[in-house]
């Protein structure tokens, strides 16, 4: 397949398009700084209100987005919103008024359930509350104008782990100054995903035709933050000793805090019943092909 990504230079875009080159596909990067880029045979430029050259292209992975890193301020705040919805919803009325691609597969997060408690969380449950919910519900609602004419995909993943970006190599940090701890009470769901499954899931979706709407992007072995942060801990050998109280998270700015204390137990169904196999189901064998030197 002829493949495009956006946010081709991002931490997921690079793990995709080696992944997709890997497996015998060709791939065009789209970027807002459009400079040759290894591995992808091709860049364009990144401007969906102006215009987007999808000539040549079977599908095309959108991963484009502002991180949900940094200050919950009210512009960072418009921004995160306005890059998933409207800049996606210009990508889908370009392919259905333009062709190119049939499939679109779009990264979605886990954000869409809100806070759940313990609920197990597949595909059809019921979208949540909270900023983070509205945005990914906007965000797979774009996708649709391009339905008609492309089979569309959402993949609401959870917190992605990889050794050399996403939130991984940060926590392991503190984890080794023996400075981390649970995030509140710490029986809140969190869910996870190894970056090598995540770019798997991705081209799986693109392939596979029995695929289509949301698809929970998270490993079969779910936990708690406690569970997490206890799995992260004897990884690095040092002590988790360090919680940080939920009413401080709750002091974040612009309601910040939901993504650390909201809970989401999600099953990755659909995936699973497509056959999609994960190569790191269970957080210990993760931690240990990302954290060991």
């Amino acid at each position: 397949m002829n493949i495009g990504i956006t946010g081709a230079s991002g931490f997921v875009g690079r793990h995709l398009a080696a992944a997709a080159i890997a497996a015998n596909h060709s791939i065009v990067g789209f970027s807002r700084n459009p400079k040759p880029l290894a591995p992808f045979a091709e860049m364009r430029p990144w401007q969906p209100h102006q215009s987007i050259d999808l000539s040549g292209l079977d599908a095309i992975i959108h991963l484009a987005g502002e991180s949900l890193m940094g200050i919950w301020s009210a512009s960072r705040k418009h921004r995160i919103r306005h890059s998933r919805t409207s800049d996606t919803a210009a990508l889908a009325r370009a392919i259905q008024h333009h062709g190119g691609p049939s499939v679109l597969v779009s990264a979605s997060g886990s954000g869409f359930y809100g806070d759940q408690g313990d609920s197990p969380l597949t595909e059809s449950s019921p979208h949540g509350d909270g900023f983070l919910a509205e945005v990914c519900r906007g965000w797979e609602s774009s996708t649709a104008q391009a339905a008609p004419v492309a089979r569309t995909v959402s993949l609401r993943s959870g917190m992605v782990l990889g050794p050399d970006g996403g939130a991984a190599p940060i926590l392991a940090s503190i984890f080794r100054l023996a400075l981390g701890g649970r995030l509140g009470h710490g029986r809140q769901w969190a869910p996870w995903i190894h970056i090598d499954d995540l770019t798997r899931l991705f081209l799986f979706a693109a392939e596979n035709p029995a695929l289509h709407g949301p698809v929970n992007a998270a490993a079969p072995g779910a936990v708690t933050n406690a569970q997490f942060t206890a799995a992260l801990a004897t990884a690095v050998h040092r002590p988790a000793i360090f919680p940080v109280p939920a009413f401080a998270l709750r002091l974040l700015p612009g309601g910040m805090s939901e993504m650390f204390l909201n809970s989401q137990r999600l099953i990755p169904s659909a995936a699973l019943n497509a056959g999609f196999r994960f190569l790191h189901p269970e957080l210990p064998d993760a931690f240990a092909s990302i954290l060991t030197p």
